[in-house]
């Protein structure tokens, strides 16, 4: 899927997809202008070890686990609770892991490259600040989300 080029791509022309009841998590599948997309990110731990025998004074450096960063999604409240809604069946005792697609599309909207996140759960859900100073600013909310793992496909 990703072409070579000179010039990078624009972070501003991309498609959320999540699973469950309202899609296949599939490339394609639109559920909601996401304005920000963040924490798309892995880190690995490491063990120092060393040979009593070593001739190099130092540790060498062996990976074992490693971490998956919070994906956290940021909207335009606009009237749908989808993202509420499950949340609150997670807080209630119904998880629901659901398959999350980012597609990075290019200026004609063929998409460039997907990160397809496995097991997505909603861990903190932020609704608007809201505030009468008399400005243009919109009433955004953000979920953020755990998960089993992120692939780039």
């Amino acid at each position: 899927m990703p072409t070579k080029r000179d010039n990078p791509y624009g972070a501003f022309n991309y498609l959320v997809s999540l699973g469950g009841q309202t899609g296949d998590g599939s490339p394609g599948v639109v559920v909601g202008g996401f304005s920000d997309v963040s924490g798309l990110g892995v880190e690995i731990n490491y063990a120092e070890y060393r040979n009593g025998n070593e001739l190099v004074n130092t540790a060498r450096k062996v990976p074992n686990t490693h971490k998956q960063d919070d994906v956290t999604l940021k909207r335009g409240l606009m009237g749908s609770d989808d993202l509420f809604q499950w949340l609150k069946g997670v807080r209630d005792g119904i998880p629901e892991p659901r398959p999350v697609t980012i597609t990075l599309m290019d200026e004609a909207r063929r998409p460039v490259a997907a990160w397809r996140i496995r097991n997505a759960q909603p861990k903190k859900w932020s609704g608007p600040t809201l505030a009468a100073k008399g400005g243009g600013d919109v009433a955004m909310e953000e979920l953020h989300l755990v998960h089993e793992g992120i692939e780039y496909v």
